[in-house]
């Protein structure tokens, strides 16, 4: 080495840099690539991305090769300095600050600077350099092999399995924060309708269902000339068919089964026995999406929610289901709830009967909805009472003064805006 030009050595160890570079750089942009964008592309025949797939099949073998090339490099490239220093100087004592300025310059161009652009540009790192490790594990292989055997020894003994990799599947919450963190690349509208489906395991029928106090049905034993006029001004597709009350349900009527015998004067109550469907029973605390594959399953679009008793509680349709994923068609929040009425004073009357979670969407509150289902259940449930009209409380954050109170329920309530940040129920008597 005596005799080598200064020039040659320079030379050796600026080459001895940007393989460093490499090896830095490279293995950054393979571990920082988009697995699911990689697994796309390698679907589409993209000749770098398979490269890279096949790569990362093991990477206890690619990291092995990469450092064995990069610390290889490195130590050869610390020789090199020491042998320039040594030629340039003839003093041992400059080898400390020579192995300082490699340190820095390593450390600069070998380490943060490629290691940031590929962080920044995997793909643009990643494809070309698996152009290289492909043929180099080959080479390397017995060497990566016996480096890989030693440390998946010590991996073992700490319990460390290098051949059974986490599973990369994103769970729920995981898929969640994807849809939410796409921004500009999904439309908003889209991006909600996502993440409603993804919800759709958290909602039960009881959620969704119509009370059975307000389901619109047609009682067999009503006045004939009654239900004819009920038929005719009807705005529903489906109705309920039952006798005296909705617990002694017959089955569900569709309207272009009983039209056309309406038109001809053949309806009669024996007639719309015939012609109603059996009626489809379904436990309250099912979720959203298996009922949706129920009723695809069942090729049914209604059905009565019932709980553990049998008893009936409410109705579902297959519209109130997809409505849950596609949201309703307007922008006012509060327009498609009758049981919510905006006054001019900024407050709103509310009917104790709503469902909190209509509450919640209308209002934009947070009440909890794994307890009582109405508004009405949740105060009383609170208060262990039927309060008395004039009680006030402070509810998620809302002043709410109990307006009516009829057959035991409160029937209307008046919600003021939000006061605070105070996340529970607190009440007071009205001091009126």
């Amino acid at each position: 080495m005596d005799d080598t030009p200064l020039s040659v050595l320079f030379a050796a160890l600026f080459f001895l840099i940007l393989l460093s570079a490499f090896f830095s750089g490279s293995e950054t942009g393979l571990m920082t690539l988009n697995r699911y964008r990689l697994r796309h592309l390698a679907d589409k025949q993209h000749p770098g991305a398979i490269r890279v797939q096949k790569l990362l099949q093991r990477q206890d073998r690619l990291i092995g090769l990469i450092l064995l090339g990069n610390n290889f490099v490195n130590v050869l490239a610390s020789i090199l300095m020491t042998l320039i220093t040594l030629r340039i100087y003839n003093d041992t004592g400059m080898v400390f600050a020579a192995g300082m300025v490699l340190t820095l310059v390593i450390l600069l161009f070998a380490e943060v600077t490629p290691k940031t652009l590929a962080a920044l540009h995997p793909e643009a790192v990643a494809y070309p350099a698996a152009l290289v490790y492909t043929p180099l594990l080959k080479l390397l292989y017995p060497f990566v092999w016996v480096v890989n055997a030693i440390a998946n020894s010590l991996l073992k003994l700490l319990g460390v399995s290098p051949e059974h990799q986490p599973s990369q599947a994103l769970t729920n919450e995981e898929l969640r924060t994807v849809v939410i963190e796409a921004g500009a690349l999904i439309p908003k509208r889209h991006q909600s309708m996502l993440l409603n489906l993804m919800d759709l395991e958290k909602v039960t029928v009881e959620d969704i269902m119509v009370p059975r106090n307000e389901v619109t049905g047609i009682d067999i034993e009503d006045n004939w000339e009654t239900t004819r006029k009920q038929l005719m001004e009807s705005q529903y597709t489906r109705l309920p068919l039952y006798r005296e009350s909705i617990d002694n349900v017959l089955g569900t009527l569709h309207m272009r089964d009983v039209l056309p015998l309406l038109y001809r004067d053949q309806l009669d109550p024996q007639a719309l026995q015939r012609i109603a469907q059996a009626p489809y029973f379904i436990p309250e605390n099912t979720s959203l999406n298996r009922q949706l594959l129920h009723f695809q399953r069942e090729h049914s679009r209604i059905g009565f929610a019932v709980n553990e008793y049998g008893d009936i509680q409410g109705l579902v349709t297959l519209e109130d289901i997809l409505e849950e994923i596609v949201g309703e068609f307007t922008s006012d929040p509060t327009a498609h709830i009758e049981d919510v009425q905006p006054q001019a004073d900024g407050t709103w009357l509310v009917d104790g009967s709503i469902n909190i979670r209509n509450l919640n969407d209308a209002l934009q509150m947070s009440l909890d909805t794994d307890g009582p289902k109405t508004l009405n259940g949740l105060i009383t449930e609170y208060m262990e009472m039927i309060p008395e009209t004039g009680t006030s409380l402070l509810l998620d954050n809302h002043p709410v003064d109990i307006v009516q109170i009829r057959e035991n329920m409160i029937k209307t309530v008046r919600v003021h805006p939000a006061l605070s940040n105070r996340q529970h129920i607190e009440t007071k008597e009205s001091s009126e």
